[in-house]
């Protein structure tokens, strides 16, 4: 499938909204779905929905079939098996089922590290488990916009490499669009030799949709996602651990599949690692869907989609550099894909970014506005909000350009 055809593949583009043409850019938030993942869930509700596992009639031999190659399409998308991949309802509940089965290792003075860019679903779980355990929490600052703070993260190591214990952080900051150096987060910890006593956990909420994300290829030992912002349904994520981490971690949720044997006094477990970790049914037709995305992104193919996101992305910052009143926040997209990654965010001077977000959406363009839930990185750089434009594959050149016309009513209305 070409780029151009992914238009007419998503139904919900067809709408106007006041009059307009929907522009949606507001893939950060969550992706619109195609025609072949609304298929996909309808056909297995329709044809197949039954319990999975526990059955031996036809429909749950069906439901179980179809649940398991999903499972394994979606893990090798994230570059494991499926017996390494746990599924949950979105990136920030794998974030904290990941904090929970890590708790038992951490004492008081340990040291958790995130930055301030960090989405509150990675900074808030961390937070609150440094507080029940005595750890020291420290984010990092993000001095410069432009990059993720790694001279920051090499002075920390100097002082408290032998008390580090997590590095979290996301693949792509939802704000500034700025990319992780995980290899060389990974290349600090060993230099220093400590990369064997931490565990680092990576947000790919939003790069999955974007670029492959993938903890084969990735010097990490955990990594979340949101189906929902990758072309799926909502309701649909999951957390994939390295073959390290699998060994060393246990449930903290019960019932259901999970079991092995239950005696009154006493409860042993499922030898299957995902089957361990699964308590109860699992929403199976959310994870055919996603499997039905995934097989949308493969079709498209990485090097058409990333080129064509990066033209859009470029296009977008040039365009809104003419606007006198924005304010760009984050690096200037460069030559490489990874510069920048997905959105473009900025400020409108003299007006509130819900005030633009209001003005855009007459003209049917859809955007975001606000803190885009991360606070403490607002209030580091003094933003009251900020206004993003994210793009997706089925965005164009020419839903840029209706935004920025939209954008002259804002001037229009509010004088500035």
């Amino acid at each position: 499938m070409k780029v151009h055809e992914t238009q007419t593949q998503v139904p919900i583009l067809q709408r106007q909204i006041h009059g307009k043409k929907l522009v949606y850019l507001d893939n950060a938030a969550t992706t619109q779905k195609p025609e072949s993942v609304i298929t996909a869930i309808s056909d297995y509700y329709r044809t197949h929905n039954a319990n999975v596992h526990r059955g031996v009639h036809t429909l749950s031999d069906e439901s179980t079939e179809r649940y398991e190659q999903a499972r394994q399409k979606i893990a090798a998308f994230f570059g494991a098996r499926a017996d390494q991949l746990i599924s949950t309802r979105n990136s920030t509940e794998a974030m904290n089922l990941l904090v929970q089965m890590w708790e038992k290792f951490l004492r008081p003075g340990d040291v958790i590290v995130v930055t301030m860019q960090e989405h509150h679903s990675t900074l808030v779980p961390w937070q609150m488990v440094s507080q029940r355990t005595g750890c020291e929490f420290i984010v990092l600052p993000m001095d410069d916009q432009s990059t993720w703070p790694i001279n920051a993260f090499a002075e920390l190591l100097q002082e408290k490499k032998d008390r580090l214990r997590v590095v979290a952080t996301a693949a792509v900051s939802n704000v500034t669009g700025v990319v992780a150096p995980l290899e060389k987060i990974d290349a600090q910890l060993r230099k220093w030799g400590v990369r064997k006593n931490v565990l680092v956990a990576v947000d790919a909420a939003q790069s999955a949709a974007h670029m492959p994300s993938r903890l084969d290829r990735w010097p990490v030992d955990a990594l979340t996602f949101s189906g929902h912002k990758m072309y799926g349904p909502m309701g649909i994520g999951g957390l994939v651990v390295s073959e390290r981490l699998a060994q060393e971690i246990a449930p903290v949720l019960y019932g259901g599949g999970m079991i092995a044997e239950v005696r009154t006094q006493e409860t042993s477990f499922h030898e299957d690692f995902a089957e361990r970790f699964t308590a109860g049914t699992p929403d199976v037709a959310s994870l055919v869907g996603l499997q039905a995305a995934i097989e949308f992104l493969e079709e498209i193919g990485w090097s058409e989609l990333q080129a064509h996101e990066h033209d859009l992305v470029q296009y977008a910052y040039e365009q809104l550099q003419q606007v006198p009143q924005v304010r760009l926040i984050g690096p200037e997209p460069g030559a490489e894909f990874a510069s920048r990654v997905g959105s473009v965010t900025w400020t409108y001077e003299g007006v509130h970014a819900h005030d633009v977000a209001q003005i855009l959406d007459r003209s049917g363009v859809a955007v975001r506005s606000g803190h885009h839930c991360t606070m403490p990185l607002h209030t580091e750089q003094d933003w009251v909000a900020t206004t993003r434009a994210s793009f997706a594959v089925y965005n164009t050149r020419e839903d840029i350009d209706q935004l920025i016309a939209a954008l002259e009513q804002v001037q229009t209305i509010f004088g500035v």
